[in-house]
């Protein structure tokens, strides 16, 4: 072996890797967006207040009052008081993004002073165990004081306040697997669509394929919408395998309504548009695959793809919702899992809405011949 070799050649390594964006990207900016997107999730883990959204049947009783009240002077929980029905309230905390819910009783005030047992009912969403088992210890650990309380003399007493293990939010047969599939619907909608739509975007460009593809009768925007309908049956079948996987392997529960309709069209209009136009804006297919990550990342891990917007810190939640894969997944969210027509049309309407706007500015800024 000859040192000189080697170092020649390893120079040249050195060389094609700094000139090499994507490299560059997956191997130094990759980590610090991977550790600062998780660090910025988990962060608050444990020291935050985790949302705790409450229903008091027990009609604001002293005893009632008095067991939020110590609720919320640990600062470990944000009580929200909220109206839902008891027979609509775990899918009501699901559509309005609570991670972790409580049902006072009715009955919770005499049962306490006449030392009888009472159930209080505790919800947790799957997808947010950090959040729903620090809302648990903290309604177990104040439960527990009370139970202290109404010892019987010098006697022991059974406890009062008892808490079964917490129902799933939602229903009481979700699982995870169920939160997760509306979320990697979702992720396929955005990765398959953007990464490829940037890359033919400045692949064509250099290759001379558009300024080919000029000299014929099709235009822009038929261009384009051929992608988008590839796309949007793409997305039929991947949804399929998704459902069909779940369901069979996993034995996913989740609802297969017409509803889910516009979100698998409107998720790879908006997708491909998006990639469509990142794709333009670059120069090369190196540059343009960085622009590529740079937008797509984020967009994986902050709009509920794997764990719920709920469980974010609460500077973090409103970063969620301006991006536009938040509004697909969460429009899937409310008519696979919860029923929420309302707000499910709100998302049909947001996505429509930016679909719309990016698909103008892609057909714009797109160019079958590049200015010389």
């Amino acid at each position: 072996m000859k040192p000189a070799r080697i170092l020649a050649d390893l120079k040249i390594v050195i060389r094609s890797y700094l000139r090499n964006p994507v490299a560059l990207f997956f191997s130094l900016i990759f980590p610090i967006i991977l550790i600062g997107l998780f660090g910025a999730i988990f962060s608050a883990s444990g020291s935050s207040a985790a949302p705790l959204a409450v229903e008091n049947f027990d009609h604001n009783s002293p005893t009632s009052v008095a067991f939020l009240a110590a609720l919320n002077n640990t600062s470990l929980v944000q009580i929200t008081m909220v109206g839902y029905p008891a027979s609509s309230f775990a899918a009501d905390l699901g559509s309005n993004g609570f991670s972790a819910g409580l049902i006072i009783p009715t009955g919770f005030q005499s049962a306490f002073l006449n030392h009888t047992s009472v159930n209080l009912t505790l919800f947790a969403n799957p997808t947010s165990a950090a959040v729903a088992g620090q809302a648990e210890y903290v309604i177990t650990g104040v439960a527990n004081g009370f139970n202290l309380r109404a010892a019987c003399g010098s006697q022991t007493c059974a406890p009062v306040i008892r808490i079964p293990a917490p129902e799933n939010i939602g229903s009481q047969v979700y699982t995870y697997i169920d939160y997760l599939i509306p979320g990697l619907i979702g992720f396929s909608i955005l990765t398959s669509p953007m990464f490829s739509m940037v890359d033919i975007a400045s692949s064509y460009r250099k290759e001379g394929i558009f300024r080919a593809l000029s000299l014929t009768p099709l235009t822009k925007s038929e261009w384009l919408l051929s992608r988008i309908i590839w796309y949007v049956a793409l997305t039929f079948v991947t949804a399929g395998i998704m459902i069909g996987v779940g369901a069979g392997l996993f034995h996913a529960h989740v609802e297969l309504n017409a509803g889910l309709l516009p979100f698998l069209v409107l998720g790879p209009f908006l997708f491909v548009s998006l990639g469509m136009l990142a794709g333009t804006v670059a120069k090369t297919p190196e540059s343009a695959a960085l622009i590529g990550n740079i937008i797509t990342f984020p967009m994986m891990f902050l709009s509920g793809t794997f764990f719920a917007v709920s469980a974010f810190p609460a500077y973090l939640q409103p970063v969620a919702k301006v991006l536009p894969l938040y509004y697909v997944i969460d429009g899937m969210d409310q008519v696979m899992l919860f029923s929420n027509t309302t707000r499910a049309l709100f998302d049909v309407a947001v996505i429509t809405t930016l679909a719309a706007i990016i698909f103008a500015l892609a057909v714009r800024f797109f160019q079958w011949r590049d200015v010389e």
